[in-house]
């Protein structure tokens, strides 16, 4: 990708102010030579971050001019405004040897068995991996293949395949995981109720007759007074 930056000659909080005012976005690019401030753009530098080229890939910088490769290494946004307000440069050659954070594009899932025939959920756990590299050899993105993938498997770091000269980066003995395939979990139909016997009706036949009221005894009368 190919992207426009312009010489800065004012530095400071107050001049990066006014920059961002006039709609422009403070920057720097440096290594193999002496930093350089830059200055770009706004509205094109916030389309182009929303490319993942951008991101993961060496781009052609003109500044003054002449072209440069560079790697985007760090950009900062406003808190809440849709606003660059700076941004950093690394430039790269043939010797220059880098460590960078590529996303996984996956494929093939619908052909593997875990979804085609065992129904599965496959989750994509991680999004992105780190490698190591020489700058020229930096890839836009590591394809994963889950064709093959099958009930209850999982793949971690260690198996992802990358062209020679490519390096997975892991930190010490980790070795998460990148995707999951598990089985749907199926829902326990709930009991049937007991049905309930039927009242009833009230006067029809069949229904139980009313106990009739037990009489009280009548009151002994008084004997006679001897």
């Amino acid at each position: 990708m190919k992207f426009v930056a312009f010489e800065r000659n004012l530095q400071g909080t107050g001049a990066s102010r006014r920059l961002r005012s006039a709609g422009k976005v403070p920057g720097i690019v440096y290594g193999a030579g002496e930093p350089k401030m830059i200055e770009l753009d706004h509205n094109a530098l916030y389309f182009a971050l929303k490319k993942e080229a951008f991101h993961s890939s060496i781009l052609e910088m003109e500044l003054a001019g002449a072209e440069q490769k560079v790697l985007l290494r760090d950009f900062q946004m406003h808190p809440w405004k849709q606003q660059v307000l700076h941004i950093d440069f690394q430039r790269v050659d043939e010797t220059t040897r880098v460590h960078k954070k590529v996303p996984l594009h996956y494929s093939g899932e619908e052909n593997s068995v875990a979804v085609k025939t065992d129904k599965c959920l496959v989750a994509h756990v991680a999004t992105e991996v780190e490698i190591e590299c020489l700058a020229m050899q930096l890839p836009e993105f590591v394809a994963v293949d889950l064709s093959g993938l099958v009930k209850g498997q999982s793949l971690h770091v260690s198996d992802i395949k990358v062209p020679e000269g490519i390096k997975v980066v892991r930190h010490g003995t980790l070795n998460p995981v990148i995707v999951a395939a598990t089985a749907p979990k199926i829902e326990e139909e709930a009991p049937e109720a007991a049905a309930a016997p039927a009242a009833p009706a009230k006067g029809g036949k069949g229904a139980p007759a009313k106990a009739a009221p037990a009489k009280t005894a009548a009151p002994a009368k008084d004997a006679k007074k001897k």
